[in-house]
């Protein structure tokens, strides 16, 4: 199904980020590259025997106060049980069940989704005892782990892959039969997403329908626009819940991604007034490790005073300065209250959806690549030449290419990026990540 989503739920200091980390197997999910990232709420990508879904640590959520401390946890947990497709919920041994577990199994228990019980930190006989009493809890799968060893992570991801369900993508097409490209407009709340989605609908009369989402909870809108066809995919403005502000980043992170699993290019909207925000850098790297097309639309440009010739300039060096290695990614400024300039806005992305598609026939990549490798080889590698003989595009859905040599894994990340860039330069892959293989010839 597209974009399984785990999420991770417990009282703070139980072990959620060890075992977060643990699933995604890295140290870290978000690189803070300044304050302001919400350290407790992380997200990304777990693989498990080519199973592939998001994970979602929520965070143990500190505050001043014991009941707005509560108030906040269950908020959280309200959200995971109905954005998530599966809940891991994580106790610890060492303290045994709290009133908070207890309230927190309480909510989970009448939720209608599937619910793990981890119980964490038994690294010991001892402990392994001690746990059994969170059997008491009531819920049906309870699980044993020591996320900081791991010990007990291999069975709880063979129980999460069993209710990944594989279902078909519904492919919506043209009259000739050609899928439509699939836009997702994703960012920060209050960066203007439902009065961008209003401006277009609202400026568009040709709308032809309006499809009930493949996944729950998101919108489907079906537009003709210049001649051309496409899918928008809408998270922005539904279902407005009572009981959830907003303004919750946890609930705008589950609703973007959801919307970036169905989506062949993610639209980023940037809040002009505020520039780059580490969050915002956080989506745009897990829109391209997903291998979507991004385009950026910096939003509210009306509001800046004071521009100078260089403004829009200087702007897009900041974002680009932030978003390295990958830059090569069309920004276009422009303002949804005014309604200026959306449609260069859907243009661009259009045209990255067509740069995601390109294929360059074998024999002009070689002889326009193996003339910049000649004129530019790899180092030496322990004393012996590295020779590249052929490249060749390969058939994914993310631009691939293979470059087979004599001894591919004597070859470097910085050459790698070498040849990504002339990639670049010579076809154009504009706002499309891309991989790049080393393949014994």
């Amino acid at each position: 199904m597209p974009g399984f989503t785990v999420a991770i739920v417990g009282r703070p200091n139980v072990g959620k980020s060890t075992l977060f980390n643990r699933l995604l197997e890295q140290r870290k999910a978000i690189v803070d590259d300044q304050s302001g990232v919400t350290r407790d709420r992380q997200y990304g990508i777990a693989d498990w025997n080519g199973k592939i879904f998001n994970v979602i640590d929520t965070g143990g959520f500190v505050a001043k106060s014991e009941d707005v401390f509560e108030r906040e946890i269950r908020k959280q947990v309200q959200i995971a049980i109905e954005e998530a497709d599966l809940i891991l919920f994580v106790c610890d041994t060492t303290t045994g069940i709290t009133a908070q577990d207890e309230d927190m199994a309480d909510v989970l228990r009448r939720s209608t989704k599937p619910v793990l019980l981890l119980v964490n930190k038994v690294d010991n006989q001892e402990r392994a005892l001690y746990a059994t009493e969170f059997y008491s809890l009531g819920i049906e799968k309870t699980f044993l782990l020591s996320s900081i060893s791991g010990s007990g992570t291999g069975e709880i991801l063979d129980e999460v892959v069993t209710h990944i369900k594989e279902e078909p993508d519904a492919i919506e097409t043209d009259k000739d039969g050609n899928p439509l490209p699939k836009f997702a407009i994703i960012g920060q709340p209050n960066a203007g997403k439902s009065t961008l989605l209003n401006a277009l609908v609202n400026e568009e009369r040709t709308i032809v329908s309006d499809i009930a989402g493949t996944t729950r909870d998101t919108i489907h809108t079906h537009y003709k626009l210049f001649g051309k066809e496409f899918i928008l995919i809408d998270t922005a403005g539904i279902r407005k819940k009572k009981n959830v502000h907003e303004d919750l980043e946890f609930y705008s992170v589950i609703r973007a991604i959801k919307a970036m699993d169905e989506a062949d290019v993610c639209m980023l909207l940037i809040d002009a007034q505020n520039g780059i925000t580490a969050q915002d850098v956080s989506i745009f790297s897990l829109a391209t490790r997903k291998g979507k097309g991004v385009v950026i639309l910096v939003n509210k440009w009306d509001l800046i005073k004071n521009k100078e010739t260089n403004t829009a300039r200087d702007f897009e060096k900041q974002i680009k300065e932030k978003l390295e290695p990958f830059t090569d990614v069309p920004v276009i400024f422009i303002s949804a209250a005014e309604k200026s300039r959306i449609f260069q806005g859907m243009e661009k992305a259009l045209e990255v959806y067509d740069n995601r598609n390109r294929r360059v026939i074998t024999s002009v990549l070689n002889e326009i690549m193996l003339k910049e490798i000649e004129r530019y080889p790899p180092p030496f590698a322990r004393g012996y030449a590295i020779k590249i003989k052929f490249v060749q595009q390969v058939p994914t859905a993310v631009p691939s290419f293979a470059f087979f040599a004599n001894h591919p894994d004597s070859v470097k990340e910085p050459y790698k990026n070498f040849l990504e860039n002339k990639l670049r330069s010579h076809f154009n892959f504009s706002g499309v990540p891309m991989r790049i293989f080393l393949r014994k010839k």
